[in-house]
């Protein structure tokens, strides 16, 4: 529900008087239409977290720096200011392959919008030029290397700019995960541009790197925001590589025909698993830095477009992906440390709704790290680089929530005593004294010099009948087959066991052998017992997060409205996500909206949207209802109708409150300023009451003269659509205008 806190902690501050007055009416004026764009142009109904403040800062022309989780709405931020600015937002960002999208879903919105990098031809490339100049785009999305050239550069000194926003910020930072030399261009902006604001967004940085980025960019003391980092919609589980192969495919089955990314460290696996998948009936395609770019793009975009349903890729080469439906995302290998890890299991669930972050650890993926590690000739590089990893092999091996420690990385307390979506606080926890099984496994390592690893010391244990065994003689030791009785995986548990409570500890590189620690001489010599702890994943409780709700939705109905928006995206070239993202069709599928102002209450659902799809799916979700007499469709709340401005606004003021207004003779413009909304929101009011088949005299609303000819123009056109007509009209009828006379018309027919 929406308030009017915006404009309520800011006028507070005003003294009475002219200068007040005027301020005041400024900031009301300027609120007002921050959320009419919020509703029209984006479809929601309020803001998430921090947004408001950022917005807010941002159109007082106020540098901004915030870290942002992915998925917290980072874009609508400098998108919903560039509709209201005048001049063009630069957006810089790395992701090429991810512009055309973004440039797309803001089209779909209604945002003049275009990109500038190096796939685009130069035809088209001159032909965003001159929007450029002419003044024509509200958004312009750019590479960093493009904002480096001089030409370019002189051009934007030519061009009315609002703000510039440099998406994944901590690319400017020699201390991030993703340092590109390219962004250390952008510390230019504030001396040619110093009437121009700008605002910083990552996704992830530490409070090192959120120093290094502000002082590297000059921002001018910023607004700061640095949100959770906690995403509560994400479950996070690690397993232990057994079989890696069925494990995924095991996973994948219970994701049946959801997207998902799946990330390994190399080429070769990558390739791999992808044909491996494929073969086993998965649609899957591969994704790394060895293909060419045209099969990069491809490959992409047949994921987003829901033509495959999993994208195998590399963690060393970064795929940018703004698809907001995947539903999980595994790492099949060890990642290098917790910023990138947390950066792609952000890629899950950008759509609020839940998903699934699989890590399958092993620890024969730690010498691998450490040797590409130990090729770095900067002793401070290798340090760093190693620190990092001993931190990422901690969350995977220590029996933690998994999300205090992600949480904790970034400088942030979680407080709560079980997050409720982690395989660590929902599992069954299994306590077992597991004392002499350490001391039988550590014997073995001690009777064998301390000189060989994990897998040699299991055989010895299990008494395993090897040439390697017989040649070193170990099939002769005290220890040999003293733990035959359990199988590897037991003895694989106890490994991980006593490495996760230093007990024992790995020594060497690449051939990693196993060592006694001063505190395992305790066990190992009877001083001490220890404690195993094993967990059982809670299956029910895998996709769910404590304190949030995620309600049931029509299943049903789901498939034939995502097959719908898989037909409309296709036909536009378009990722289906960009049509309606999952969380709102699953909306859709809890309220049934049969007619187009309950469509228009649907978050996500904005004015051009309800335009170009609003009837299409009405009409799919009419038939589906009418097949199924049964579906109980949920009753309204009365609040459920408006988006409700003023914070002390009594509960059941909603549609009804503007129909008795306008019963006792007020004009639009009367309610508007009696009701303190905007007029397309009391316009909205309206166009529902004609709909409902309330007695409204649309004489009242237009002069019979002019709704005579809008109502000709849209029967010549045989089309719905609002824009042609306003565009015919060259401003002497209005949207609004538009929109009354196509709800009488459309009342009409029914």
């Amino acid at each position: 529900m929406i308030n009017q806190s915006f404009s309520l902690r800011i006028t507070v501050h005003f003294h009475h008087g002219t200068f007040g007055k005027i301020m005041e009416d400024k900031i009301t004026k300027q609120t007002s239409q921050v959320f009419d764009i919020l509703r029209q142009v984006f479809g929601f109904e309020s803001f998430r977290p921090n947004q408001e403040e950022i917005i807010k800062n941002i159109l007082n022309k106020k540098d901004v720096f915030a870290v942002m989780p992915t998925g917290g709405g980072k874009s609508l931020c400098y998108q919903l200011p560039a509709k209201i600015m005048k001049g063009t937002t630069v957006v810089i960002s790395p992701l090429i392959s991810l512009m055309k999208d973004q440039v797309d879903a803001a089209l779909e919105n209604g945002i003049s919008a275009a990109f500038i990098n190096s796939s685009l031809p130069v035809a088209e490339t001159a032909s965003v030029f001159r929007r450029l100049r002419s003044n024509s785009l509200n958004l312009l999305y750019i590479a960093p290397e493009r904002f480096a050239m001089t030409g370019f550069f002189e051009t934007l000194k030519t061009v009315p700019i609002s703000l510039f926003a440099v998406d994944e910020a901590h690319c400017i930072s020699e201390w991030g995960h993703d340092f590109r030399p390219d962004y250390l261009s952008l510390s230019n902006i504030v001396k040619s541009f110093p009437s121009v604001a700008i605002a910083a967004f990552t996704a992830t940085a530490t409070q090192k790197v959120q120093d290094d980025i502000i002082v590297k960019l000059g921002l001018r003391s910023p607004f700061t925001v640095r949100a959770s980092f906690n995403r509560p919609n994400l479950f996070y589980r690690v397993e232990s590589k057994r079989g890696l192969g069925e494990q995924i495919l095991e996973l994948l089955r219970r994701h049946a025909s959801e997207s998902g990314i799946i990330y390994r460290t190399t080429r070769d696996s990558v390739t791999e698993l992808a044909d491996m998948l494929n073969g086993k009936g998965v649609r899957a395609l591969p994704y790394h830095a060895g293909l060419t770019q045209e099969e990069r793009k491809k490959n992409q975009e047949a994921f987003n477009r829901d033509e495959i349903d999993v994208i195998t890729a590399t963690i060393a080469f970064g795929m940018g992906i703004d698809k907001s439906n995947v539903r999980f995302v595994i790492h099949a290998d060890l990642p290098k440390n917790i910023e990138g890890y947390y950066q792609e299991t952000g890629r899950a669930g950008r759509d609020g709704e839940p998903a699934e972050c699989v890590l399958f650890f092993g620890r024969e993926d730690i010498p691998r790290i450490k040797y590409f590690i130990d090729q770095a000739t900067d002793e401070n590089e290798r340090s760093v680089a190693t620190d990092k990893l001993n931190q990422m092999v901690r969350y995977a091996s220590h029996n933690v929530c998994r999300r205090r420690q992600l949480l904790a990385y970034f400088g942030e307390k979680y407080a709560e005593h079980n997050c409720g979506a982690c395989d660590i606080c929902t599992g069954t926890v299994q306590k077992a004294d597991i004392t002499i099984d350490a001391q039988k496994f550590m014997s073995a390592i001690s009777r064998t010099e301390q000189r060989f690893g994990i897998m040699h010391i299991i055989d010895i244990v299990t008494g395993a009948d090897t040439k390697r065994i017989r040649e070193l003689g170990h099939h002769s030791i005290k220890t040999f087959g003293a733990g035959k009785d359990k199988d590897k995986h037991h003895w694989r548990f106890i490994a991980d066991e006593l490495l996760a409570q230093e007990l024992i500890s790995q020594d060497g590189d690449r051939y990693p052998v196993l060592k006694i620690t001063a505190k395992g001489k305790k066990v190992l010599f009877g001083n001490e017992k220890v404690i195993g702890l094993k967990r059982e994943d809670a299956e029910k409780k895998r996709r769910s997060g404590k304190g949030t709700e995620f309600e049931a939705y029509d299943e049903s109905l789901f498939e034939r409205l995502r097959a719908l928006r898989k037909g409309l995206a296709d036909e536009q070239s378009v990722p289906p996500y960009i049509i309606f993202s999952d969380k709102t069709l699953h909306e859709m599928c809890r309220r049934y909206p049969s007619s187009l102002p309950d469509m228009a209450e649907i978050s996500g659902v904005g004015a051009a949207k309800l335009e170009h799809y609003g009837d299409v799916f009405t009409k799919v979700i009419k038939t589906y209802l009418e097949e199924n007499p049964g579906v109980s469709i949920p009753k309204k709340r009365p609040d459920d109708t408006e988006a409700v401005r003023d914070s002390s606004k009594t509960k059941g003021e909603t549609v009804e409150k503007t129909l008795e207004l306008f019963r006792q003779g007020l004009s639009i413009e009367e309610i508007t300023k009696e009701r303190n909304l905007a007029a397309s929101t009391i316009t909205g009011h309206m166009e529902k009451l004609i709909m409902d088949g309330y007695d409204i005299n649309i004489d009242r609303l237009i002069e019979p003269s002019k709704r005579n000819e809008i109502e000709k123009l849209f029967q010549s056109l045989g089309s719905m659509q609002l824009y042609p007509v306003v565009e015919h009209f060259k401003g002497t009828v209005s949207y609004d205008e538009a929109r009354l006379v196509r709800a009488c018309l459309r009342r009409g027919k029914e």
